[in-house]
Parts: C-alpha cells; structure tokens; sequence
C-alpha cells in the first residue's frame, strides 16, 4: 500500500502519533517508540483498508509527492 504515514512526537502526550492523513484527521495511533508507532499505523491502515474493501466503499485517493527540483 502506497499511503502516507506522519510520524510525529507529541510533547503534551509524551509519545510519539501516527497519522494516516489520506483517512481523515481521526485515522491517528501513537506508540512509546517511532518503530511502534509505525507498527501501529501499518495495523490500523490494514484495518482501514478491509473495512473499507468489506462495506462496498472506495480507497481514498493516494496522495503522492510531486518531484522536487533542487538548483
């Protein structure tokens, strides 16, 4: 699967969230670790992805980087 996944740490909760930003601002898990978290985002869009796939809807659309150009 080609979907974002935003891993940033979070001074209020101590500990670092994950983001799926193509689902929508609630698609989040977190994790002690950058390595749990990105296991944890993998285990959620997973489940996105079948629950979708089960009720008939459409993926959302893969956003995808646009090539940067460095002079």
């Amino acid at each position: 699967m080609k979907y974002s996944i935003l891993i940033q740490w979070s001074e209020e909760d101590k500990t670092y969230i994950a983001s799926l930003p193509e689902w929508g601002k609630y698609a989040q898990t977190h994790g002690e670790s950058y390595e749990e978290a990105l296991e944890n985002a993998k285990e959620v869009l997973e489940d996105l992805v079948f629950a979708y796939e089960e009720m008939g809807k459409p993926l959302p659309q893969v956003q995808s980087l646009q090539k940067v150009q460095f002079a």
